[in-house]
């Protein structure tokens, strides 16, 4: 099975590499190009981008181009409830692994909040990125459960989340089986960007997506909501 077997939406295009090295220079010289185009326009670019494991080469790649650093700001498209010394956070590994040699120049708007509750914690980082522009870029992955940013199937507030009209740009969020409580984005903030990239790699990967191209429910595969123009996929074994 490939990219090219499966029947993609009309106007999202698909996007094959031989393997993750190649991906991963390929995503960075994309995501370069559409923050300059976002600062000769605007003088300014917004950068969403993921935790995990899998974008850290991606990171690695576009550290190391030349950019206009001072002038592009880096968030997140969710976040574990934790402070950025915990090992599991989002900010952290970002931090870490793209925000290095020149890439220090730009700013980073973590979304964690020391709160009471989840809810207030949400609340106060709601207020953080509720002054901020569309998305200039937008990187994405997906779980082998078919979520994306913190957007768990069975979580409480997916429904709403997952609203093209949802009125929150951020909501708290419950990974079931995941050990943090998340914070994350909601459909129309991630929709709203202008370049829209998923980057997937392997095969298990690969058959979630093959399954989300399939009709059926959101709240099952919440991935389906972000499968539409100006979405690209990106895939690589």
């Amino acid at each position: 099975m490939s990219l090219a077997s499966l029947q993609m939406p009309l106007g999202v295009p698909g996007y094959q590499y031989e393997t993750p090295a190649l991906m991963a220079e390929a995503l960075a010289e994309q995501v370069a190009e559409g923050l300059r185009g976002a600062v000769q326009e605007r003088g300014r670019a917004l950068l969403v981008v993921s935790g995990g494991r899998s974008p850290v080469a991606f990171y690695e790649c576009l550290a190391r181009l030349e950019l206009p650093w001072s002038k592009v700001q880096v968030s997140l498209a969710d976040e574990r409830w934790v402070p950025p010394s915990h090992a599991d956070s989002n900010e952290a590994l970002v931090r870490r692994h793209l925000l290095q040699g020149p890439a220090a120049q730009a700013t980073m708007l973590g979304l964690y909040h020391p709160a009471q509750s989840l809810d207030e914690a949400a609340r106060l980082a709601e207020q953080s990125v509720a002054g901020l522009p569309p998305i200039d870029v937008l990187v994405l992955g997906m779980g082998d459960d078919g979520h994306t940013a913190s957007l768990f199937p069975a979580s409480p507030n997916l429904a709403q989340a997952l609203r093209d009209d949802c009125p929150r740009r951020l909501l708290a969020m419950h990974a079931p089986a995941a050990p943090h409580e998340r914070l994350s984005l909601t459909l129309p903030a991630l929709t709203g960007a202008h370049l829209q990239l998923l980057a997937i790699q392997g095969s298990t990967k690969l058959a979630v997506l093959t399954r989300a191209l399939q009709p059926g429910p959101l709240e099952e595969l919440p991935i389906r909501a972000l499968l539409r123009p100006p979405l690209q996929i990106h895939w690589c074994p």
